[in-house]
Formats: structure tokens, C-alpha cells, sequence
């Protein structure tokens, strides 16, 4: 069963849009034909493949369909490209989501001498970069899973090292004794409330987690400076953490204890050699600045 290109294109345009409305504006036509082209595409589906909400959201089904949509539209404009058809100023693009310590340490350096391509990144936490892959939202992503999304490959980057630090100081204060024991007390740094990594660790050594007494500091570099400050420990990348433990402004917390978290990169199945090129830079990158799979 063929899947009408122009139905195709509007429920993207919707899903994108937010609205039936808008959908109609950016596509140039009545907001009847744009709700006329989604029913006909979900009853070819035999799916429901939109939630009327405000903003409007894809169904699971429809999340397929938007994805669709999107390589659909790469893959296009890379044959207009190669035709020599690409319209003034159209710039390659390449949508990638990326983890917040990956972007602090390592990745920016991939983009560096990729010419006339352009990247828009989302940055969000490597446990959930698959969901903007199955969402459609992006065409590549540096994600924790090894599972590969629908549609998508997959490769091994390298491990993220995470070390338990604090500022001297606040060591001193605070950890003394059993180390499990004085976590499950001392102040803690987490990125944001769905953030259970420091907790995760403390359950790890066979604590039930990391005190109530935290600060939330939602950005990769404030994270390593709250913690340098002395407000609490935190689980800090190591190409982070080390030259500040050189120079004495954070000490480790227990010698032999260390999170590896591995990193996998995951891609749109397609031919396409703008996310080509990406994906070879940024795995070339990867394999100098992370530890060995």
C-alpha cells in the first residue's frame, strides 16, 4: 500500500507546526485540506496517528510516519544537492542530540573542518537521546543504548569515565569514615531532579542513595564549578576533573571507585553523505577522547 508523499509532508508539517492552523499557513493551503490529508493518511494506516492536543503530538504510530517524513526530506534535498539544484543559501543540516558532558568535552572538537555542513544539536541526557531518534526529531544521536532505534544503526564510540570529587576542603568537612556511609549525608551537586546518577553511585557502594541535601546545577560546566566551589560532591567526566584534581581544586573521593558509563552512536539508515561525514568525524573524535569500548 503506497503512502501518499503529500500526506506524508502534512502530517509532518502539523506534528512540526503544533497546530492544524499553522500546519495550513506554512503549507500554503486551507487548514480543511491539511485535516482532510491526515484522515486520509490515517485511514489508509488503519492508525490513529496524531493526538489532538495543544500542541499537537505524534501517536507511536505516527512517530514512524515522522520519521519517515524526515529522512524522506533528507534524502531529497541531498539529491538536489548533487544535481546542483540546492537553492541559494540552503544550508546541509544535520540534526544531532547529544549528552551535556559529551558537548562540554569532546564533541564540539568532531565539528570542527566538516565544510557546508551545518549541525542544530539538542542537547538532553544520553539515557534519553533514543527517544528524540524514535521521535523522528533527529536524525542522529549519541545515546547510551546499544539497541539500535527502529531505522537506525548503531556503533560503539567509547566510555565516559565519571570520578567521585570535592573540593579539598569540603572532603575534609564532610567524607570522613566509611565512604558510603559519609555520601549518604554530605551535600551532593545533581544536573536536575531526573538526574539519579550520584544516587546510582551511592547504591553502588550499598547505600540507599545520596543525601536529601542537593543542589541542582543544569549545565555540564556549572556542575564542575558548584562542585570545584565546595557545595557538595558530584560524579565528575573525567577530561573534567583532571586537571583540577593536578592542581589541587578537587581531591578524589575513594582511589579505586569510578563510574565507565559507554556511549554508542546511532544514525538514520540512509545514504546520505552529509550525516556521513558527521558520523565519521565524530566516531574518529570519540575514539581519541574516550576510553576504549
Amino acid at each position: 500500500m503506497e503512502l501518499p508523499l503529500d500526506q506524508v509532508r502534512t502530517l509532518l508539517a502539523v506534528v512540526d507546526e503544533g497546530t492544524f492552523d499553522a500546519a495550513a499557513a506554512a503549507l500554503h493551503v486551507t487548514p480543511s485540506a491539511v485535516s482532510q490529508r491526515v484522515k486520509a493518511l490515517e485511514q489508509r494506516t488503519g492508525r490513529v496517528l496524531l493526538q489532538r492536543t495543544k500542541p499537537v503530538r505524534p501517536t507511536e504510530s505516527g512517530e514512524v510516519l515522522v520519521r519517515f517524513a524526515r529522512q524522506l526530506a533528507r534524502l531529497e534535498r541531498d539529491a538536489r544537492g548533487e544535481l546542483g539544484m540546492s537553492g541559494a543559501g540552503e544550508p546541509t543540516r544535520v540534526s544531532v542530540a547529544v549528552n551535556a558532558d559529551s558537548l562540554a568535552t569532546w564533541f564540539l572538537a568532531a565539528l570542527t573542518g566538516l565544510p557546508q555542513v551545518f549541525v542544530e544539536l539538542r542537547r538532553e541526557d544520553e539515557d534519553h537521546t533514543a527517544a528524540l531518534l524514535r521521535e523522528g526529531l533527529v536524525m542522529a544521536a549519541v545515546t547510551s543504548s546499544p539497541d539500535p532505534v527502529p531505522g537506525c544503526s548503531v556503533r560503539a564510540l567509547g566510555r565516559m569515565r565519571y570520578l567521585p570529587v570535592a573540593a579539598p576542603e569540603f572532603a575534609a568537612a564532610w567524607v570522613t569514615g566509611e565512604l558510603v556511609e559519609a555520601l549518604a549525608e554530605a551535600p551532593v551537586i545533581v544536573f536536575d531532579r531526573v538526574d539519579d546518577f550520584q544516587d546510582g553511585f551511592v547504591r553502588r557502594l550499598g547505600g540507599a542513595g545520596a543525601s536529601a541535601l542537593r543542589h541542582y546545577v543544569p549545565t555540564s560546566e556549572g556542575f564542575v564549578d558548584a562542585v570545584t566551589a565546595g557545595l557538595g560532591w558530584g560524579m565528575v567526566p573525567e577530561p573534567q576533573a583532571e586537571p583540577r584534581l593536578r592542581e589541587g581544586g578537587l581531591v578524589r573521593l575513594g582511589d579505586a571507585v569510578w563510574v565507565d558509563v559507554p556511549l554508542y552512536w546511532q544514525q538514520w539508515k540512509l545514504d546520505s553523505p552529509a550525516l556521513g561525514a558527521v558520523a565519521e568525524a565524530v566516531v574518529r573524535t570519540a575514539g581519541g577522547a574516550l576510553r576504549r569500548p
